[in-house]
This record gives C-alpha cells, structure tokens and sequence, in this order.
C-alpha cells in the first residue's frame, strides 16, 4: 500500500482578496482562513445567527407590550388566535395557521354585531414565522400606517394582534369586518443575517379562498434592509391605486417613484 503524505496547510490566518466587498452585502463571503478551517471570529458569529434565526422563530410575541406601544393612537387593539395554538402546531401544521380559532371568529362577529360600522382599511400584525420582527418593526410601522389612512379618510377597524398566524389568517378577519382593504404585516421567514424581517400583504376584499395572485407584498422590512419610511410610501401608493382601481395583487402594478430618504428620516431609535 502506498502511503501518500498529508496536505500540511499553514497555520497563519489568510484573509481573502474579496475582503473589501464585505462592506456591501451582509452574505458570508471573504471570511478568509485558517489552514483548510474557517477562523474562529466567522464560525462563531455563524452559530449566533444561527441561533438567532431559530429563537425568531420559536419566540412568543409580546402582545402586551406591542400594545402599550400603540396606546399612544387611542384606537381599539383587538387580540386573536389562529387553531395552531402553539408553536410546534405552527410548524407541522400550516394549514391551521391560515384559519381562525372558533373563539377568535366569535369573537369578531360579536364586535360587529356591536359596532354596525363600515371600514376601509384593518391593519393586522401576526408573529409569522418572526415574532422579533412584528415586536421590532410593526408598532412604530402601524403608527405611522394609521396617521396615513387618517389622512386619506379612510375608516379604520379595531388594530389587531394575531398569534399562530399565516398570511390567509387575516382574509376570514377582513371579511367578517368587511373591510375593503386588508394590511397584514407578519414576520418573514428568517435567514441567517436577516432574523428581524417583516413582510407587509396587501389585498383589496380580502376574504376566504383568496389566493396569493390577489395580494401585493412588499418584503424585507427591517433596519438593514427596506426602510419603514420607503415601505410605507409604496404601501399607501399602492392602496390609493386599488381603492381608485378596486383590485390588487397581479393586477396592481407598483408604479410609485420614492423620494429619496435621509437620515434624518429614519426612525428614531428611542422608540424600541
């Protein structure tokens, strides 16, 4: 048998020549080496991310607190539930993340049957699969959303708080509140560098059934990515269209030119 020597590399750290692209994107490149293994600092902040992404997920949303952040807008703040009533139902079982609890349907057709009141918009934030991202972007988010719609005259229905919730779960609330519009803010899928991200699903009559071609979505919304600012510019662009047009998803296209947005205008940190 013939014995072949061991590839001996050198032990000094070797930083790599894409080293000065590091600054433009938070994927994992030029994490340079040591020998034929990644360097400490890397391989740590890796099994933090990767842990970050997995608590995201696994986390239960603060629900008192997001409320306490939007007593400041004096409106009602409803809570509701999907019949995934924890998280590892959540996870196995999609299909019940989409469908409202029968106590959390009752619940809304007793507070229209007690407030006889049209709405043109309900905004709702669920945990998603992030309940960090509507704990660290929706309040400041819904705020904001709310002083627009006031602004355009538009009614708004009672805040809502979703747990266990998927995308669809906010087309049953719409439809029992009969609200022409439905905002459904969630938390996204979270990734290795973005475990804070918050999607926003548009749908104009909104109601059970509606498929994903019946929805705008504007995604990525979080600090290092798309700004609250420019989200809710296209987010009320877009609205103002489907409430002229009467529609949404594919056949709503997304025209609005964005002004540029400064520094000053980002949200103001003292907040969270």
């Amino acid at each position: 048998m013939k014995l072949h020597q061991d590839v001996q590399f050198k032990t000094q750290a070797k930083n790599n020549e894409w080293e000065q692209l590091k600054q433009f994107t938070d994927a994992r490149i030029a994490l340079g080496r040591v020998g034929g293994s990644l360097p400490t600092r890397p391989a740590l902040a890796f099994q933090l991310a990767h842990a970050q992404a997995k608590d995201a997920v696994l986390k239960v949303l603060d629900l008192d607190g997001i409320q306490a952040q939007l007593a400041v807008l004096q409106h009602e703040v409803l809570r509701i539930e999907s019949c995934a009533v924890d998280k590892a139902q959540y996870l196995q079982r999609p299909d019940w993340g989409r469908e409202l609890s029968e106590a959390s349907r009752q619940q809304l057709k007793d507070y229209v049957r007690q407030h006889k009141e049209a709405y043109d918009v309900v905004i709702i934030a669920g945990d998603g699969l992030s309940a960090r991202a509507i704990e660290d972007n929706a309040p400041y988010f819904i705020q904001q959303l709310y002083k627009a719609c006031i602004a355009q005259g538009w009614r708004v229905a009672p805040l809502i708080l979703a747990t266990g919730s998927r995308v669809a779960l906010g087309d049953e609330a719409a439809q029992i509140l009969q609200a022409k519009m439905l905002v459904m803010l969630i938390g996204e899928r979270p990734g290795l560098s973005s475990p804070d991200s918050m999607g926003i699903y548009y749908t104009w009559q909104a109601h059970v059934g509606c498929s994903d071609a019946m929805r705008n979505c504007i995604s990525n919304v979080r600090p290092a990515g798309l700004s609250i600012q420019v989200a809710l510019q296209r987010l009320t662009a877009l609205m103002k269209k489907s409430a002229e047009l009467g529609l949404s998803g594919v056949q709503l296209k997304d025209e609005h030119e964005m002004a540029a947005v400064t520094d000053q205008l980002q949200r103001p940190k003292q907040l969270f």
